[in-house]
């Protein structure tokens, strides 16, 4: 297939319209892009970045053949979801090649192999995470048909990407990624995406059960919510767009995602790109896993299937963990004392300050962004044909509302009048936290046994590993 653009214009210009020979001058420079994506804090789309990208061309009948029969991973769900999520340890697996999966896709009953026990009509699968790092370890100048330089990221290419292939109805169930912010580009199909902003987190029930580094999942299926169990989420601010092939979206750091696929066959890659909080994330990090690990491992230590994400490999014992906990502290320290960026006084936790923000799940980590802005003014300035925001009242364009009346169980009726409500920012978290609890106690029935996980749920909530790596850090530097 053809590559588009010869090398020399890359990053400059894209093939024509229709496959024809022509210049076509992209609409931001690598430097305006990486200015707009270090600006933004809410999604977006970029649009005529990618016209002259060999991976553009990434079909998976494409990709069948570049792989050559080798063995993937795919996980297996179901079509038809009830109110609660299919998180990866829920679902089955299956090993085989693309070449099989997208005979099943073709829905040919009679097929034998390694999908025979899954009715298309019934099953989705999905080949996620796929890094290419080792897909195409046999074939690497492939890392090259992705080039993210063209968004002002010099050098990153394939190698630091990862391939999503998946049949009708496949998605991920609602999370957020506690690394960087995030570039999906759409090679084929198309992807319905629903977004929800960080300050929401008290309203999408988080927890580390299954865990898996860097990931907070929602206990909500978004798309059928069971709002008697989780009432907090009628506050929750959805924000939802339709990726197309060609776009790509940018989903800032800590923004909740559920991602579905809404056509027979997608092809999605992305890059995770290392923003300056992950110093810090990863304190936090390694202070859930051994919190996470410890208490899991003592419940049960013969079933880590139940609880530990499958892309968990690591050894999970308490000495590991403890020495991956010192080495994040120790390298938090490190580069901020060969970078200068954060003076003592910064690492100052005023117990009067941890009061009144101990709850919140942004504060001054977060790069000192101000609470319940969205956008830079230089960033708005950018919007247009080619960079559309993803807003919760947009309709038209490839931006969609979400549309979407939930009516709970006991029939009561909500939507838009709740409009007023979404707008709440993250200061106002700590109140609707003790409503939850208010609420919670006075319709939930009494329980007399508190799990490992309902321990769990507390102990290792993004907001309370905060402020237990705010008091780590601060230890260590008096």
């Amino acid at each position: 297939m053809a590559a588009g653009a010869e090398p020399s214009a890359r990053g400059n210009l894209a093939a024509g319209a229709g496959g024809e020979e022509g210049v076509h001058v992209k609409p931001f420079t690598p430097e305006k892009a990486k200015e707009i994506i270090m600006a933004l804090q809410q999604p977006a789309v970029f649009c005529n970045m990618v016209s002259d990208w060999p991976a553009r061309h990434w079909n998976a009948q494409h990709l069948s053949k570049v792989l050559h029969g080798k063995q993937i991973q795919f996980r297996m769900g179901m079509r038809n979801t009830d109110t609660v999520p299919q998180f990866e340890t829920t679902c089955s697996y299956v090993e085989a090649t693309l070449e099989e999966f997208l005979a099943w896709n073709s829905d040919q009953s009679s097929i034998s192999g390694p999908f025979s026990d899954y009715d298309h009509s019934k099953f989705w699968a999905y080949a996620d995470y796929k890094y290419f790092i080792s897909l195409f370890e046999d074939n690497t100048n492939v890392f090259q048909d992705v080039m993210w330089s063209d968004f002002g990221f010099p050098g990153r290419n394939g190698q630091e990407s990862t391939l999503w292939i998946g049949s009708l109805g496949a998605h991920t169930p609602c999370h957020l990624d506690s690394y960087g912010c995030n570039l999906v580009l759409q090679v084929q199909g198309r992807k319905r995406w629903h977004l929800f902003p960080p300050e929401d987190t008290p309203f999408l029930y988080p927890t580390r059960i299954p865990y898996e580094e860097s990931s907070v999942f929602s206990k909500i299926n978004v798309v059928n919510p069971d709002l008697k169990r989780f009432p907090q989420f009628r506050k929750a601010q959805r924000r939802t767009v339709t990726l197309n092939p060609g776009q790509v979206l940018f989903v800032p750091r800590h923004w909740w995602h559920y991602v579905e696929s809404i056509d027979p066959v997608t092809v999605s890659i992305n890059s995770w790109i290392e923003l300056e909080e992950d110093h810090f994330a990863r304190v936090e990090e390694a202070i859930t896993r051994t919190l996470v690990c410890a208490l899991k491992t003592a419940e049960d230590p013969h079933n880590t299937r139940a609880w530990l994400n499958p892309t968990e490999v690591e050894e999970t014992s308490h000495d590991v963990n403890c020495r991956y906990l010192n080495g994040a502290v120790s390298a938090f320290f490190d580069h901020y004392r060969t970078s200068n960026v954060v003076e003592t006084s910064a690492l100052q936790t005023n117990t009067e300050h941890a009061r009144k923000e101990g709850l919140n799940v942004c504060d001054h980590w977060e790069g000192g962004r101000t609470r319940g802005q969205s956008v830079t003014m230089g960033a708005a300035s950018a919007f247009g044909p080619d960079l559309v925001p993803v807003t919760p009242s947009e309709r038209e364009g490839i931006c969609e509302s979400d549309g979407q009346d939930f009516v709970d169980r006991d029939g009561e009726h909500f939507g838009k009048s709740h409009q007023a409500e979404k707008q709440q920012t993250i200061s106002k978290s700590e109140n609707a936290v003790v409503k939850q609890i208010a609420y919670s106690n006075a319709t939930a029935p009494s329980q007399s046994l508190i799990s490992t996980d309902d321990l769990l749920d507390c102990l290792v909530n993004p907001q309370v590993t905060r402020m237990v790596a705010q008091l780590l850090i601060q230890g260590r530097n008096v």
